[in-house]
């Protein structure tokens, strides 16, 4: 790798950036990054969901430093020999492994040749593709087999790109690839940022200010005004299907520019400006439906059409632009909202929340805390002698009281995990996660393995793998089809999504045991499981997502913050499970509930476990009502229902429900 010391000429940072300024919008600090790791010898990882200027911001930097850019798009078919380059099948057949037999990769021309490697969707690309990057991250060369060494040019860079929202197809990055890259995280550019990029885009001049417009486009208003409010109701309604509750996957910016395009086009076809209110909706929503229908994805589990979504949307920001508009001319105060808001959620309904939606919701519940007196009151002496004073924590006391009696002591811990007093609400977090982990991982038994590449004798799919053909063919050359050898990429048999109720039912101890439901799921499934994590109330917060390893400890603290509260929607929460379970490519999808089973809130959850392959309960409760309501919610997801009622009992329900899972794929 370049030394820090080294300042290479291609990437000076204020050159750079003052070349691409023109190219990039609402990501100068995104660019900033970029350029530094750059001029200083790194390399790095780009993350964030499509359409948010990851290739357009790469592409502009190397033509600013006059570097070749070698662009890979990341997919399976990404086998190392593609990427790094291969011998000649025929002339290896014929002459044996010669240098002039190597033909170089993207990989092995950068390296030699001090170009930018571009590297798309990052995690789509096998794992043995990508352990192959990780010499020449590390050590500054390439080592071909059967080829020799390639020294990096003092030029090459890596920059890797990723959606780590997406888990279709994907495979999970390693630690020793990640410790050797930068990671520049990209969200979606704000409301003004993304209506200047479609502006841009679509050639309009910025606004001199923000007329009121409601849905006369094309009868009332010059093309230019016309214009500029589409574009602000194209961006809105963009926005508005990223987290739309009905839609697993929103659309990026490139719907909102291709709308503002349709639409304008659409107007001048049909109308001009002799249009009406009527007629300048319906150019609005074919336009919206032509551009973002086949962009955005309905949950599986939901009945709705993308066009009934489009359409809701739409209407919803036409009504509030009215409304607004109809306000600004009795109000002369100037507290209209300004146009182009999104459009309110419908009120009481519940939310699917991942990524920095979910970090919020943990941060907001984190706020509400709890008092010393409230613990004392609530736990007694026991409280008293596990922190004798502020900010006090006995580990030894807590240790002898979790092995006399486990529930009642990791509940307390759960409590003091939510203190208002911040050292002993560390400090019980860290041991309430020491003692989960530990309980967890003597009551499971961990399973390897998620995707892997495997040789293939009979069907030839994949690649050719010379040596072992030459291997089978003792050395000798073939003509025939006969005893070719090539390797495939295969998937995991099953992915799992763990639900966890945390509504009102599940407070104290039930919080403690949906902890250790998390370290136990992930343990159950092993190192490199595949895996996903939510808890639910009213709404349904993402904590891990399919093909994501966090942290244990992480994990645990965020699930003993979102303690017990609310109403449950259940059907919400199995819609949410089968959202993050079809990002993965495994053939089973499991969900393991922890709950009760009752619905408080929403649609009828049995109605929502369409597109679930199993569903296994472990059952928090014996009142009658839960049991009845978990038998029936096992027995149509063709699942098992155990009741756990203390901590030592969890792990081993739920391995058993993992091994019964595993006795069924094999037969």
């Amino acid at each position: 790798m370049t030394g820090a010391s080294e300042k290479p000429v291609p990437y000076a940072p204020k050159r750079l950036l003052a070349s691409i300024a023109g190219d990039v919008v609402g990501m100068e600090r995104e660019a900033e990054l970029v350029a530094v790791s750059l001029a200083t010898g790194r390399h790095v990882v780009l993350e964030g969901p499509p359409g948010t200027g990851k290739s357009t911001l790469l592409r502009s930097i190397a033509a600013a430093a006059h570097v070749r850019l070698h662009f890979v798009e990341g997919n399976a078919e990404l086998t190392p020999n593609r990427l790094v380059g291969h011998h000649d099948p025929a002339l290896v057949l014929k002459d044996g492994y010669r240098p002039e037999s190597f033909v170089a990769g993207p990989l092995a021309e950068a390296v030699r040749d001090g170009g930018l490697l571009y590297l798309e969707e990052l995690n789509r690309i096998p794992e043995e593709s990508i352990n192959v990057l990780i010499t020449a991250l590390a050590e500054g060369e390439l080592n071909v087999p059967r080829f020799g060494r390639i020294p990096a040019h003092p030029a090459f860079r890596l920059v890797a790109a990723m959606n780590p929202h997406d888990g279709v197809g994907t495979n999970r990055i390693g630690q020793a690839v990640y410790d050797r890259l930068c990671r520049v995280a990209v969200g979606y550019q704000d409301e003004p940022h993304e209506r200047s990029i479609v502006r841009k885009i679509c050639g309009l001049s910025e606004p001199t200010g923000h007329a009121q417009i409601d849905g006369h486009l094309y009868r009332r208003f010059s093309k230019i005004e016309a214009q500029q409010a589409t574009t602000e109701i194209a961006v809105s309604l963009v926005r508005g299907t990223r987290t739309h509750p009905d839609l697993r996957i929103g659309s990026s910016v490139r719907g909102a520019i291709d709308m503002t395009l349709l639409a304008g086009e659409l107007g001048d076809l049909r109308n001009g400006n002799d249009g009406d209110e009527v007629e300048s909706r319906r150019v609005l929503l074919d336009a919206a439906i032509a551009a973002l229908s086949g962009r955005i994805r309905v949950d599986e589990a939901c009945d709705r059409a993308a066009e009934d979504i489009i359409t809701e949307l739409l209407d919803g920001i036409l009504a509030a632009r009215k409304k607004r508009a109809e306000s600004s001319s009795e109000d002369d105060s100037g507290k209209a909202e300004r146009p182009g808001q999104q459009a309110p959620q419908e009120p009481g309904r519940g939310r699917i929340l991942s990524g920095d939606d979910a970090r919020k919701a943990v941060e907001d519940a984190a706020r509400r805390t709890n008092s010393r007196s409230e613990m004392q009151h609530q736990h007694g002496q026991r409280f008293d002698e596990a922190s004798p004073d502020f900010g006090q924590v006995d580990e030894q006391t807590i240790l002898e009281l979790a092995g006399l009696d486990p529930d009642t002591t990791v509940a307390m811990l759960a409590d003091m995990a939510n203190a208002t007093d911040v050292r002993l609400r560390a400090e019980a977090r860290r041991l309430a996660a020491r003692i989960l982990l530990r309980m967890a991982k003597a009551g499971t038994t961990p399973r390897r393995g998620v995707r892997r590449m495997v040789r293939d004798y009979e069907t030839l799919s994949g690649d050719l793998d010379l040596d072992a053909t030459l291997d089978r063919s003792d050395g000798m050359a073939t003509h025939t089809g006969e005893g070719l050898v090539t390797q495939s990429w295969t998937a995991a048999q099953r992915s799992i999504c763990l639900l966890v109720d945390r509504s009102g039912s599940m407070s104290g101890k039930g919080l403690s045991m949906a902890a250790m439901a998390a370290a136990s799921v992930v343990m159950a499934a092993g190192e490199h499981s595949d895996c996903s994590v939510i808890v639910f109330a009213k709404d349904s917060i993402v904590l891990q997502r399919q093909g994501q390893r966090r942290v244990s400890e992480e994990l645990l603290g965020d699930i003993l913050a979102l303690r017990g509260k609310g109403v449950t929607d259940l059907a919400l929460a199995l819609r949410a499970a089968r959202r993050e379970l079809s990002k993965s490519p495994a053939r089973e999808h499991v969900v393991i509930l922890l709950g009760d089973g009752l619905a408080t809130e929403g649609d009828d959850p049995l109605r929502a476990m369409r597109g679930i392959d199993r569903l296994h309960v472990l059952g928090t409760s014996n009142d009658l009502e839960s049991t009845d309501a978990t038998a029936l919610l096992a027995a149509r997801g063709n699942g098992r229902v155990r009741t756990v009622v203390s901590l030592r009992d969890l792990p081993v329900a739920l391995n058993a429900l993992l091994n019964e899972e595993a006795d069924w794929q094999s037969r």
